[in-house]
């Protein structure tokens, strides 16, 4: 099982895996409270989540904030611990997908990739629910003595891409906002443009994207522009 990277003093990440195209997920530590970046794939990369926390003697995170509503990033959310927050328009694109599943069943969802199948083996349900909380365009929280700024950015991927900046520690979770358009993965030159921008008026050093090892914030832009 994966086990848990310390990326700063109160950053650490849950590993993407590629087998069962799972992202990255991000843990905040705060004097507070904790809050985490992406709910994950299902239920079971959840409780692996959580068991890695534990095993590092971590409080389960009050708080899961979505980058966007993609299932290998939100069809954990009604297995997480505490609440969780989407922009609107994601919000809305879960209500979607959940109302779809009801109606046509999973099968649709299966053929999409052959990792869904891999997650989803043995007949593990598929369910997907709503955020707790709803924001429109940006928010900030104190998580005690470590301010974090969510907020949505125009991006190559979704029309629904939220960012999530934790200035002092100098990290940007984009989660999959520097990629293109699945399943082709093409990209709007202007659109990678205006994530550019947005990553570059970030304090952010260093990006944690949803499916490759955290990288300078220059580097995940020259990235993205370089395969655009």
């Amino acid at each position: 099982m994966a086990r848990l990277e310390r990326l700063t003093e109160r950053i650490w990440i849950f590993p993407t895996e590629e087998e069962r195209d799972r992202p990255n997920l991000g843990y905040i530590r705060g004097d507070k409270w904790s809050l985490a970046v992406d709910a994950g794939h299902s239920e079971a990369h959840m409780r692996e989540f959580y068991g890695a926390l534990e095993e590092s003697g971590l409080p389960l995170p009050e708080l899961t904030v979505l980058t966007h509503w993609h299932w290998d990033h939100t069809f954990a959310m009604h297995a997480i611990h505490g609440l969780s927050l989407a922009n609107e328009r994601t919000d809305r694109y879960l209500t979607d997908i959940r109302d779809r599943l009801r109606r046509e069943g999973n099968e649709f969802f299966f053929d999409l990739h052959e990792t869904i199948r891999r997650e989803y083996a043995g007949d593990r349900p598929v369910i997907v629910t709503n955020a707790d909380l709803v924001f429109e365009d940006r928010m900030m929280l104190d998580v005690g003595n470590c301010r974090i700024n969510i907020f949505r950015a125009e991006s190559p991927h979704t029309d629904d891409s939220t960012l999530v900046e934790i200035p002092g520690e100098k990290v940007l979770f984009v989660g999959d906002a520097v990629y293109g358009v699945f399943p082709d993965w093409k990209k709007d030159l202007s659109l990678c443009e205006k994530m550019a921008e947005a990553i570059r008026g970030s304090a952010a050093e260093i990006c944690v994207e949803g499916h490759f090892d955290p990288a300078p914030k220059e580097e995940t832009i020259r990235s993205m522009m370089e395969n655009e």
